[in-house]
């Protein structure tokens, strides 16, 4: 890793380096040098927001943006405030990019009173190409636009920005780079999430997200291994897994590894006392896997299982490679292997040609597999995926009643699996201040269920026994525990 004394010396009006992330770093020096003029020029110190749509590797990629521009010179501030504005995009759904423009609208005015200020747009929605045609056209106010292959570039790419001036726009269409080493700036300092894949080669039939994140491309593990090590010498002591599928890391591997093979280093490493991961693809999900979770003492009791659907006629056409009985047969192993587990999905209503017979094998498998929680969607048309141009759309009325009735259910099932907690003592990673409830703090326990407890910011950080009082449906009230 590189620290500031490094940096000062490598900026020197020399001709940057080819090899990464060295290259990132000389940039780094020359964006700092243009920031601590313009902090000089105006008296104060020039500010940044970096705000995030979408995933948890969305907000991975923000801590390294964020980072970077730290070591730029750059300091945080409210949006409304700072110089620099970034958006870090998601295209999950349409609603998704729909937002980004609203927000833009907003920026145009706030950059006309502010004409120093400076607007970035990158992440999963800049890979569309009929977004960059139309910021092109209708948003030339916007200074600095890449994607989600080159994010490792961002400090090269702003100072172009900040050297030439005008709009600047680098979108590779996938690449095979991995760069390791560039800064990060945690949101918390005792957990973290580690990247230890990127892209996804699956093409389900309703997902942009193969088109815009690439094809698999999995870190090496001794990579993984030293950042996760370098982590909790710095006291991070729960880490979460992060990858599109976690179930297929390891195949583009030179030499390659299994995820549950990865899980069994990670567990050996000192100071890291929880282990989280996501997304599991339930076709990928292996026996090896479910066996090493239930022996660890350290991977979260605690499986992001998504469904989809409960229809095997609608799962074909998802492309989702797995039939019902064959996901009702994996929840069943799971249960059986890990009594203690707490099981979530995320499930899509009105998927094009779903009918009420389809629909209530969803609701099938959903009372059978008694979820602790269901991230439930209506079904989004993304220009560019098959399902987009599939015929017997569902009317979004009769999607709409479906979604209704799915989500009762779930509330409810949902709340009796939570139930099954009270009056237990658990342990307790406290993560923040209550903003509803003075004195309280929240905290989460292994099976991610949330906890607010009355509490001290002093114990942020730390693990509590706490005595689970009165449940909430998705969450407790408890008190803290304390023995002699």
């Amino acid at each position: 890793m590189y620290n500031e004394t490094d940096l000062d010396k490598m900026y020197r009006n020399t001709a940057p380096p080819d090899r990464e992330p060295e290259r990132q770093y000389y940039f780094i020096e020359a964006c700092r040098k243009k920031v601590r003029e313009e902090s000089e020029r105006l008296g104060r110190p020039l500010t940044f927001c970096v705000t995030t749509f979408g995933c948890q590797m969305n907000a991975r990629d923000s801590e390294k943006l964020t980072g970077i521009l730290e070591q730029a010179g750059y300091q945080p501030a409210e949006e409304a405030e700072a110089d620099f504005v970034i958006y870090n995009t998601c295209t999950v759904r349409e609603n998704a990019n729909l937002k980004v423009y609203g927000h833009l609208g907003l920026l145009k005015h706030r950059k006309k009173e502010r004409p120093g200020m400076r607007i970035a747009l990158c992440g999963c929605m800049m890979q569309e190409p009929e977004v960059i045609e139309r910021l092109k056209k209708s948003y030339r106010f916007v200074d600095l636009i890449f994607g989600t292959h080159n994010i490792f570039k961002f400090a090269e790419l702003l100072a172009r920005s900040l050297y030439e001036g005008g709009q600047v726009i680098d979108i590779w269409q996938g690449t095979d780079k991995i760069v390791e080493d560039l800064p990060v700036e945690r949101k918390y300092s005792f957990k973290s999430g580690v990247n230890i894949m990127f892209g996804c080669n699956n093409f389900c039939s309703y997902c942009i997200v193969p088109y815009v994140r690439g094809r698999e491309r999995s870190r090496r593990p001794e990579d993984i291994l030293k950042e996760i090590e370098a982590l909790a010498a710095d006291g991070v002591t729960e880490v979460m897994l992060l990858g599109q599928n976690v179930n297929s890391y390891g195949k583009t591997l030179e030499q390659p590894m299994t995820f549950a093979e990865l899980l069994r280093q990670v567990e050996k490493i000192e100071g890291i006392r929880r282990i989280r991961f996501m997304t599991s693809h339930p076709k990928d999900l292996s026996d090896e896997l479910i066996e090493v979770m239930r022996d660890s003492k350290k991977i979260c009791r605690h499986l992001h299982l998504p469904l989809q659907s409960g229809s095997s006629r609608i799962l074909k056409a998802m492309n989702r490679r797995y039939t019902k009985e064959q996901y009702l047969e994996l929840a069943e192993k799971i249960r059986r292997e890990i009594p203690d587990i707490s099981l979530t999905t995320d499930i899509i209503v009105g998927f094009p040609g779903e009918t009420e017979e389809d629909f209530q094998e969803t609701l099938d498998v959903v009372r059978r597999v008694r979820y602790d929680n269901a991230y439930t969607f209506l079904y989004s048309k993304r220009t560019g995926t098959p399902a987009a141009a599939m015929e017997n759309q569902v009317p979004p009325e009769v999607t709409k009643d479906r979604f209704d009735r799915l989500l009762a259910l779930v509330q409810e099932l949902a709340k009796e699996q939570t139930a099954r907690f009270a009056g237990t003592v658990q342990e307790v990673l406290v993560e923040e201040v209550n903003d509803h409830r003075p004195g309280f703090l929240t905290g989460r326990m292994s099976n991610n269920l949330l906890v607010h407890f009355p509490g001290e910011a002093a114990q942020i950080g730390q693990y509590v026994n706490v005595r689970l009082e009165e449940c909430k449906g998705f969450y407790y009230i408890g008190r803290v525990c304390y023995t002699d």
